[in-house]
C-alpha cells in the first residue's frame, strides 16, 4: 500500500525521501506545531539531511514499518526536517541532545512539548533492542507514556533545559582583551593536538578541518614558523594521498573513519570542497608542491562536471551509497583494474595505489596512494616524469569506466551559504592558476543567488530546488555569499560585486546585530519565533556565521574605508576571546579574522588597463603569493573609482603602477614586478 503524506509538497531531496513513508509527517511550520497545541500532544522531531547514511538506515527500519509508524501516528506529532535546509532548527536541538546524551548526531530524533521545547532525546534508534540501545518502538511508548503521566516533571525538565540553551545568545563580551598572545596561544594548542605522524587532530575518526589548517598556514605567513606550516602541509599531503581523497573523479569525501585517511564515509559535501580547494590552493603558493596544484584542478574540474547546476547554482551533495551499498562507487577489485588497463599497466597501477586481491574495504579496494611514485618508478626503471604521465593515463581510462557505474544520489537543492563558499574558492583559483571556466563559474553562481534567491526586498532565500526559492536565509547566508562577492571583485575588480556585498553587509548588521552584547545573531530580526534565538560562533564542519561576518567586514572596512564595518567586528570577538585561544580547533575561521584585526592591514592598489601585459604581470605577482589578509584593488587609466584606496592614483610615466599600502599610508608606486616582490615581503 503507497502512503502519501504533507511531505510531497515540500522540495528538499531528504524531505521527499520521505514522502511516502506510512508515517503522517509535517514539514516544520504553523500547521504542525498549531495541531499538536490544540490536542496537546508531544511532538517527535527528526532532524537529517540527504547524504546520512544512518539516516537512510533508520527510515528504512522504523519510518517505512507500518507497525511503527502507527504508534508514531497514534502518540505524536511527527515533524521531519531537512538540517540544511533549516540550520536554526538544527542547531537548537542538536545542543539539547548533546545536552540530554552527551553526545549528538544524526538522524537526530528529538521529543518536544506542544510548545517546541525539547525534553527527550537521541539520535539512531534500532528497530529491535541492540547493543543495550532500546528498541524505536519501545522508546516512542516509554516518551508518549511518560508525557502523559508525569507532565508536570517535563514541562519543568522542559524549561529548565530550554533556558539552558538561550545562553548562546547572551554571552557577554570577555574581560580579556584582544591581543596576539590568544593566536600564540592556540597555536599551542593545536601542536598537542597534532598527529605528526598521518597529519590531522586527534585519533579516529578524522575530520577534514580546513579552517583550523587556514589558521595555521595564515601563521606561518606572518612568524615563518616551518613546525606550524607542517601542521597544514602534512595534513593535506597524507588527505591528498588517502581514500578521503577520490583519486579517479577529485574531490574529498566527507571524513575518515579510521586515522590514516584511508577509509572514508563516502558522501561528498560541497562545503568540504569548497574549503579544501581553498586550503590546497594557499598551500600550493607557500610551497609550489605539484601536488597540490594537482588535487586544485581535479576537484575544481569535480565541481564544475558534478555539482554545478544547468542554471549555475552549485548542488549541495552526493550520497554516500549507491545500488544501497556504501562506497560501491568508489571502490575496485584486481580483475576489473586489469581488464581494463591489461595485466602490465594494472600491476604497476596496483603498487602506487594500493590494489591487492585482499582489499581494504569490505573485500575491495578504495585507491590511495601507498607507495611515492618516485620509488615505483626507480624501481621499474623509468623516469618519474615518465610514470606520472602513464599513471594520468592510466586514472583516465579508470575514471571512463567508472563513470558507467551507477552513480549515488545527487542532492541538488542550492543553498545560499555553500554557494557563497565554493564562489570565494572558484574566483581565487580562476585568477591563481589561470582558469577562467572555475572564475566564470563563480561569476554564473553569483548572478543566480542574486537573480534566482533575493527576495523582493532585497534579503536573500536560503534554498533553491524545481524553479522555487524558500526560507529566509540565516547569517551564515548573507556572511558566505558576501564574502564570495568580494572574491569575485578581488578577482574582476567589477564594483557591481563590491557594491552587492556592501549592502548585504549592512543588511546582515540590521538583520542579525546584536546592539546591546555584541555578536550576532543566527536569525533575522524578521524570522519566525522559535524557542530560543542563538548566536553560533563555533566553527564545526562549516564555519559559523560570526566567523565568516567578522572576517566579511574587516575585508569590507579595508576595500571601501568604512571604518565602522571594524568595530562590528570588534564586537563579535569579544564574547570569545578565552575559548578562541583554548579550543583552537573549534574556532579556526574566527581565528584566522583575529588575526587579520590584530595586525596591520597590507593594500595593494593597481592602476592600469586589465588587458595590458604590463597589468597583468603586476597582478600575477600578488596572486601567486599566499597573502592572506592583502586586498587588491584596480582601476583603470581614466577611471573615476569611488575606493578611497584608488584616490588620486595614475600611471606612472605612462606604465601600469602598483602602489603597496598598510594601513592606508602607501609606499611609492612601482611599475616593475621585480620591485612589487620587495615591497610584498
Amino acid at each position: 500500500m503507497t502512503h502519501t503524506n504533507r511531505l510531497a509538497h515540500e522540495t528538499s531531496p531528504y524531505l521527499l525521501q520521505h514522502a511516502h513513508n506510512p508515517v503522517d509527517w509535517f514539514p516544520w511550520g504553523e500547521e504542525a506545531l498549531a495541531l499538536a497545541q490544540t490536542e496537546d500532544r508531544p511532538i517527535f522531531l527528526s532532524i537529517g539531511y540527504s547524504a546520512c547514511h544512518w539516516c537512510h538506515v533508520m527510515a528504512h527500519e522504523s519510518f517505512e514499518n507500518e507497525q511503527t509508524a502507527a504508534l508514531m501516528n497514534a502518540r505524536f506529532v511527527n515533524i521531519k526536517v531537512d538540517r540544511e535546509e533549516r540550520p536554526d532548527l538544527d542547531a537548537i536541538y542538536m545542543e539539547a541532545v548533546q545536552a540530554m546524551t552527551g553526545s549528538g548526531g544524526w538522524p537526530m530524533s528529538v521529543f518536544l512539548t506542544p510548545e517546541g521545547q525539547p525534553f527527550y532525546g537521541g539520535t539512531y534508534y534500532p528497530p529491535e533492542p541492540r547493543h543495550g540501545m532500546p528498541s524505536f518502538p519501545q522508546v516512542v511508548i516509554a516518551v508518549s507514556d511518560a508525557y502523559a503521566s508525569k507532565r508536570a516533571d517535563i514541562d519543568d525538565q522542559a524549561g529548565r533545559l530550554t533556558a539552558a540553551l538561550a545562553r548562546s545568545g547572551n554571552i557577554p563580551p570577555g574581560e580579556d582583551e584582544l591581543a596576539p598572545r590568544i593566536l600564540t596561544e592556540a597555536v599551542g594548542k593545536l601542536q598537542q593536538y597534532f598527529d605528526d605522524q598521518y597529519g590531522g587532530f586527534g585519533d579516529q575518526p578524522k575530520f577534514p578541518q580546513p579552517m583550523t589548517l587556514d589558521f595555521a598556514m595564515s601563521q606561518y605567513a606572518r612568524t615563518g614558523d616551518a613546525e606550524v606550516l607542517n601542521i597544514a602541509e602534512t595534513t593535506l599531503e597524507r588527505m591528498a594521498e588517502g581514500g578521503i581523497y577520490d583519486q579517479l573523479g577529485g574531490g574529498f569525501h566527507r571524513y575518515s573513519v579510521d586515522r590514516i585517511w584511508l577509509v572514508p564515509h563516502f558522501e561528498k559535501m560541497l562545503y568540504d570542497n569548497a574549503q579544501l580547494l581553498r586550503s590546497n590552493l594557499n598551500l600550493w603558493k607557500i610551497t609550489g608542491r605539484e601536488l597540490f596544484r594537482r588535487v586544485v584542478n581535479e576537484t575544481t574540474d569535480y565541481v564544475l562536471r558534478e555539482m554545478t547546476s544547468p542554471e549555475g547554482g552549485f548542488y549541495s551533495a552526493q550520497d554516500a551509497d549507491s545500488e544501497g551499498e556504501e562506497g560501491k562507487f568508489f571502490v575496485w577489485t584486481p580483475a576489473e583494474i586489469e581488464a581494463i588497463l591489461g595485466k602490465e599497466d594494472a600491476a604497476l597501477f596496483g603498487q602506487v595505489y594500493g590494489v591487492t586481491a585482499r582489499g581494504n574495504f569490505e573485500g575491495h579496494t578504495i585507491l590511495n596512494i601507498v607507495r611515492p611514485v618516485e620509488g615505483v618508478a626507480h624501481s621499474v626503471g623509468i623516469s618519474t616524469a615518465a610514470l606520472e604521465k602513464r599513471l594520468a593515463a592510466m586514472r583516465g581510462k579508470l575514471f571512463v569506466e567508472r563513470e558507467k557505474r551507477i552513480k549515488p544520489a545527487r542532492d541538488e537543492k542550492v543553498l545560499t551559504e555553500w554557494n557563497g563558499l565554493m564562489i570565494h574558492a572558484l574566483a581565487e583559483v580562476g585568477v591563481a592558476l589561470d582558469r577562467p571556466d572555475a572564475l566564470a563559474a563563480a561569476q554564473t553562481a553569483a548572478n543566480f543567488v542574486l537573480d534566482k534567491m533575493s527576495q523582493p526586498d532585497g534579503k536573500l532565500y536560503r534554498t533553491y530546488k524545481d524553479g522555487q526559492a524558500k526560507l529566509n536565509a540565516y547569517l551564515e547566508d548573507y556572511a558566505a555569499f558576501a564574502r564570495g562577492l568580494i572574491a569575485l571583485y578581488e578577482s574582476t575588480f567589477d564594483l557591481r560585486w563590491l557594491a552587492e556585498a556592501s549592502r548585504l553587509a549592512r543588511l546582515l548588521l540590521e538583520q542579525f546585530g546584536d546592539k546591546d552584547m555584541g555578536g550576532l545573531f543566527q536569525t533575522g530580526a524578521d524570522h519566525e519565533r522559535l524557542v530560543v534565538r542563538r548566536k553560533d560562533f563555533i566553527d564545526n564542519a562549516i564555519p559559523s556565521g560570526n566567523s565568516l561576518a567578522a572576517e566579511l567586514l574587516l575585508r569590507l572596512a579595508k576595500l571601501t574605508g568604512t571604518e565602522g564595518y571594524r568595530h562590528e567586528a570588534n564586537r563579535i570577538f569579544l564574547p570569545m576571546t578565552s575559548a578562541m585561544a583554548q579550543q583552537p580547533t573549534g574556532f579556526g575561521r574566527l581565528l584566522g579574522a583575529l588575526d587579520d584585526f590584530l595586525h596591520p592591514s597590507q593594500e595593494v592598489a593597481i592602476v592600469g588597463d586589465p588587458g595590458d601585459p604590463a597589468t597583468q604581470a603586476l597582478l600575477a605577482e600578488v596572486r601567486r603569493r599566499y597573502l592572506p589578509h592583502t586586498v587588491v584593488v584596480l582601476k583603470r587609466p581614466d577611471e573615476e573609482n569611488p575606493l578611497p584606496l584608488l584616490e588620486g592614483r595614475g600611471l606612472v610615466n605612462g606604465k601600469p603602477a602598483a602602489y603597496v599600502c598598510e594601513n592606508f599610508a602607501c609606499k611609492l608606486p612601482v611599475t616593475d614586478v621585480e620591485d612589487l616582490a620587495k615591497l610584498l615581503g
